[in-house]
């Protein structure tokens, strides 16, 4: 750690480091209140790449980073990756997306070049041993060991990585398929809402129409009678009454006015056929309702069966850590068994 430390480092960037909550594996926890700086150092002594973060006097981040590692962009400016030998997940925050894509481009070559360096290691040792050692638990050792590759499936099954691969696959369609219901039936809810506020709207209108048509229609029939008063009025005072003309004109306008009567007559026949399917169309709200009920407890369904395959995928996840551990554990048992082996040869 201190001849990492004291190097210059390869790469550095500045972020907001989180670690994910052990509890939930869901949830992250800040590990700094601030930006921190995040770099990558080469450690000579022990031929291996690391990722070091300190804030304050104690390191927020001091990762080995292997070939088995992998940096998942999960938005514009955010993301993470996973220390199977810390047994937890990191996550990083950089103020653009231009210092993410440059982290991840580091984070990938520094991948390469560990996997690179730990190769030229193995191959190293192998060339400096003068002896073959005919024990089945030796000779069958460093053929393990000079497989290329993530360290999580040098000794992993095959028939265990099919049914991980097929679990995870199921899982993912799961999620898939209810994602696709859940916004399809969101879509479907708020279109229904929106055609049940639409016909709210124009009964209301309809109403107000209605009213406002009979208030006219009635101010037409007191000027029709009126007239009508006036006309017989006139025709019963013979030449003593006004001209011709004005009588010509009273009839006339007499005239229009029982036009446009009818025509209101004619106007008003729509509203009242509206008033009478009023009750029909409060039933097909009902209806409407009841569906968005419906609906909405499809959409909680959905909701439920989303959180119990997260929950499945999560313990999935968490097998997965396990199985890496032990494999990790049995790989530094090797490497001991190698070293001991290489110095009962030296002697």
């Amino acid at each position: 750690m201190n001849s990492t430390t004291n190097n210059q480092p390869i790469f550095s960037a500045r972020a907001h480091v989180f670690q994910i909550d052990p509890n939930t594996k869901r949830n992250w926890i800040p590990a700094s209140k601030h930006a921190v700086t995040v770099s990558f150092f080469y450690d000579a002594n022990r031929n291996v790449y690391r990722i070091i973060s300190v804030g304050g006097t104690k390191a927020i981040i001091n990762c080995t980073v292997t070939p088995s590692m992998t940096f998942t962009k999960t938005s514009q400016k955010f993301g993470q990756w996973a220390d199977s030998r810390a047994n937890t997940v990191y996550g990083l925050g950089f103020a653009t997306e231009q210092q993410l894509h440059q982290f991840a481009e580091k984070f990938k070559e520094v991948k390469d070049a560990a996997r690179l360096a730990r190769e030229k290691s193995q191959d190293k040792e192998l060339a400096n041993t003068a002896l073959t050692i005919a024990a089945p638990q030796v000779s069958s050792s460093p053929p393990v060991m000079c497989v290329n590759g993530p360290e999580d499936k040098l000794f992993r099954s095959q028939s265990a990585d099919i049914t991980l691969s097929s679990e995870k696959e199921r899982i993912k369609k799961m999620l898939s398929e209810g994602s696709i219901c859940e916004m399809n039936l969101e879509a479907e809810l708020f279109t229904l809402q929106d055609s049940n506020s639409k016909l709210v709207a124009a009964l209301h209108e309809a109403n107000a129409n209605v009213e406002q048509w009979k208030k006219q229609l009635a101010a037409y029939q007191e000027e029709t009678e009126r007239l009508r008063e006036q006309v017989v009025e006139l025709e019963a005072h013979g030449g003593h009454g006004p001209s011709d003309l004005l009588k010509d004109e009273l009839t006339q306008s007499l005239e229009e006015l029982e036009a446009l009567l009818k025509a209101k007559d004619e106007t008003l026949f729509i509203p009242t056929v509206t008033s009478f399917l009023l009750p029909f169309l409060f039933c097909s709200l009902q209806e409407m309702e009841m569906r968005n009920s419906d609906l909405e407890r499809r959409i909680q369904n959905t909701e439920q069966n989303l959180s119990n395959s997260l929950e499945e995928r999560d313990r999935m996840d968490s097998e997965i850590q396990r199985a890496i551990e032990i494999l990790d554990i049995k790989i530094f048992d090797l490497n001991d068994l190698r070293q001991s082996l290489v110095k009962l040869i030296d002697k």
